[in-house]
């Protein structure tokens, strides 16, 4: 009995041929973009396609080490250490060309020394982007030759501590810097964010050895800063478009400034007049109410379209200062406001808040309001019937109390408030 040959067609392997020929003669700017999008280490597996694409990772522009491309299966924190030493060292080791982006982000990272030798590595070449986040450990203190790499154009840190050298003159290509749970000080921190010139973007987190935050920045457009300071000034920020401002412990300020002082309200907006969108975040509103507060800033914001507050409607101050906020902003179309409690002893009272302070003014291009946070307060509702009947092109406004004890009482009362628009309509949202 003979045992038949199966038989393969001809055709099929042909096809199958043809396919693996496709991958490997593929355009140039084709495989780049395939690799861009793949993390890196499935970048480095491309290399069993062909024997054409076995080198091809090795040119790529971005090095992305987080946790998808340091897959790392494993409790031992000194094992973890050497295996993403390893990498970094055989990847750069292999790595040919210039690399434009390097981010080092895994969570279970630590500031090691060689991240120094790295550094060193990349501040010999031309890289644009660079990202350090250390998220385990001590404050790691950043290499020196950082500070060389003057084609950078992004610059991103995490858990590091900067000591910027004697000779430092700035980054000549920075526009975008995000320093998170960082330490540096005070001089530093002025003469970094002024010697870059070019900067756009600033972010600023959870930060030590400062809190005089003076900016200058006269290409500014963006700034989010939140954590513990003492003052805030702005210096040729006539460009700075979008603002987040978050203090994130209560100030205890006295009032013992000389008379004539402005306030830091005036001082605040004196470098803002281009302010399209504003969050007063935390306790930073009262920061701002501290002194003197005006019925109307000396120069309006006439550009700003949004404004998002953290308000205690129990402290004059704050209601007396975000009414001026309001005053300041004719073009303002939507308003954000959330309501902050604190212990009501150590509040002034509101009780000095009289009806002409609602008076003369009118939001003629306000259009969405949202209030949440409220407990159906006597001066929660005197504002919100202030808006209502102040703004005529209102469309919708948003109301989610802090809690639902009363909720119902509350709604009832804000439906009997008239409004300037006849389109208005208020939306009541479950806390």
């Amino acid at each position: 009995m003979s045992v038949m040959k199966q038989h393969i067609p001809s055709n099929f392997l042909c096809n199958a041929e043809l396919e693996v020929d496709n991958i490997s003669n593929l355009p140039a700017q084709i495989v780049d973009k395939i690799l861009s999008h793949l993390s890196l280490r499935d970048a480095v597996r491309t290399s069993v396609l062909s024997t054409k694409w076995r080198n091809k990772w090795v040119t790529l522009p971005n090095l992305v080490f987080d946790n998808q491309s340091l897959l790392i299966s494993s409790q031992d924190q000194t094992f973890i250490k050497n295996k993403i030493v390893n990498i970094v060292d055989h990847v750069l080791l292999l790595h040919s060309g210039p690399i434009h982006k390097f981010k080092l982000s895994h969570r279970d990272l630590q500031g090691v020394c060689d991240i120094d030798r790295w550094i060193l590595f990349l501040s010999r070449g031309a890289v644009k982007e660079f990202i350090l986040e250390i998220w385990k450990g001590h404050r790691y203190k950043l290499h020196s030759s950082i500070y060389l790499c003057q084609k950078l154009n992004h610059l991103e840190l995490f858990n590091c501590l900067l000591k910027p050298p004697l000779t430092f003159s700035g980054f000549k290509s920075l526009k975008s810097l995000d320093l998170q749970h960082i330490t540096m000080e005070q001089d530093a921190f002025e003469q970094l964010v002024s010697r870059c010139h070019l900067l756009e973007r600033l972010t600023l987190m959870n930060f030590e050895g400062f809190s005089d935050l003076k900016i200058h920045a006269p290409n500014l457009l963006f700034f989010d800063v939140g954590g513990v300071f003492e003052d805030i000034n702005f210096m040729n920020t006539f460009n700075l478009a979008i603002v987040s401002i978050g203090l994130y412990v209560n100030p205890g300020f006295d009032k013992n400034l000389a008379l004539g002082s402005a306030g830091n309200l005036v001082k605040f907006f004196a470098h803002l007049p281009r302010l399209q969108r504003l969050e007063v975040q935390s306790f930073f509103l009262k920061y701002l109410a501290d002194n003197k507060v005006p019925g109307r800033l000396p120069t309006p914001c006439d550009e700003l379209s949004f404004l998002s507050i953290r308000i205690n409607f129990n402290h004059l101050d704050e209601c007396l200062a975000a009414l001026c906020l309001l005053r300041s902003s004719p073009n303002l179309q939507e308003l954000e406001m959330l309501a902050r409690t604190e212990e009501q002893s150590t509040l002034r009272t509101v009780a000095s808040v009289m009806e002409e302070d609602y008076q003369n003014c009118m939001f003629n291009q306000l259009r969405h309001v949202k209030i949440a946070g409220i407990t159906g307060l006597k001066q929660e509702l005197n504002f919100v019937n202030f808006l209502l009947s102040n703004s005529p092109v209102l469309e919708r406004m948003t109301v989610k109390p802090a809690s639902a004890d009363g909720a119902w009482e509350m709604l009832k009362e804000l439906l009997r408030f008239r409004r300037a628009s006849v389109q208005a309509e208020i939306v009541y949202v479950d806390p």
